[in-house]
């Protein structure tokens, strides 16, 4: 009752909606990019999608990030229709590849790896990105969405880095990942991040098929302790930022998942603490079917969101800005 009190009682909204697809536009190209990332020590790739027209104009653009899950990799979205969604918009789409890392700096690694993956993402792809394309290179110009792994990344990388973007949006995010790394600390479950070897193969042939990441999991430590899990869970972590620091906040999942329960706790926090988020919800389960369509709802609100942060049109390039990128 006291859910359904919460629920009737919020004064934000919290939509129940139906995913239905519709023909899109026909779709952009994808281009694959490899660069070396020094935080990892390791030649990375990204998907990437330019806006129609860029070439030809002079305009900054805004820059959405996506990324993937736990398992899958930066073919992920291309597959599920992100080229032709994007076609509807003047934006900039940037997929990475971080194999089944969290988006964590990992506090021990073991081999002689180097797993700064949160790194990764906020130093050295965004560095690339706003260094060799026309991007809008502010909080105001960056959006950053992921599903399951990618979801809580998304969050992650949001309250962790308030500064760098202006809307974060979550499919299906993984927000029970650090419920299992506490019970394990504990002594009272196995280890999570120890992958079951009927996936393993599947894994390794994602990473030979796809791009040069060698291992999908990082090798070491992702937490060492109970408070090190606080420090990277986000409801924890959505306390520690002030309220008019935060970005703008999107959350979705499918009714049919496992983690459906951990998303509408996520949203009654937000809601007790009278923190501004939209929240969808539909019939559907943990795969690509659902963020299929989410990500087509998730990417217009997420344009939209950073289109009134720009004032409603794209900044000219001129050497004599701000932006030093090209």
């Amino acid at each position: 009752m006291r859910n359904l009190r919460l629920l009737a009682s919020s004064a934000f909204l919290l939509i129940s909606f139906v995913f239905n697809y519709q023909a899109q536009a026909d779709p952009l190209p994808v281009s694959r990019i490899t660069f070396h990332a020094q935080s990892v020590a390791r030649d990375m790739a990204f998907n990437l999608i330019l806006p129609a027209g860029y070439e030809n104009s002079g305009k900054r653009y805004p820059v959405l990030y996506l990324l993937h899950g736990r398992g899958s990799d930066l073919e992920s979205w291309p597959d599920m229709g992100v080229p032709e969604y994007a076609s509807e918009y003047e934006l900039i789409v940037v997929m990475p590849d971080a194999g089944s890392s969290w988006y964590v700096n990992w506090p021990v690694s073991y081999g002689g790896e180097k797993n700064g993956w949160e790194d990764y993402i906020m130093k050295d792809l965004i560095g690339y990105v706003d260094g060799h394309y026309r991007t809008v290179a502010s909080r105001e110009g960056r959006a950053i969405d992921g599903f399951s792994m990618g979801g809580y990344g998304a969050l992650l990388l949001g309250f962790l880095h308030p500064d760098m973007f202006c809307s974060i949006n979550s499919h299906s995010g993984a927000l029970r990942w650090m419920d299992r790394l506490r019970a394990h600390l504990k002594g009272e479950a196995v280890d999570p991040l120890i992958v079951r070897p009927e996936r393993e193969a599947e894994y390794q042939a994602a990473a030979k098929a796809n791009h040069s990441l060698k291992g999908r999991t990082p090798r070491g430590r992702m937490v060492t302790s109970l408070e090190a899990c606080d420090a990277i869970d986000p409801f924890h972590m959505i306390l520690t930022v002030p309220k008019n620091q935060l970005p703008d906040i999107r959350i979705d999942c499918g009714m049919n998942e496992n983690l459906f329960e951990y998303s509408r706790k996520f949203a009654e926090l937000l809601m007790e603490h009278k923190i501004p988020f939209t929240y969808a919800q539909a019939p559907g389960g943990h795969n690509a079917d659902n963020w299929s369509v989410a990500v087509e709802h998730s990417m217009a609100h997420q344009y939209a969101v950073l289109m009134k942060q720009l004032g409603g049109e794209l900044p000219e390039y001129s050497a004599e800005t701000k932006y030093n990128n090209p």
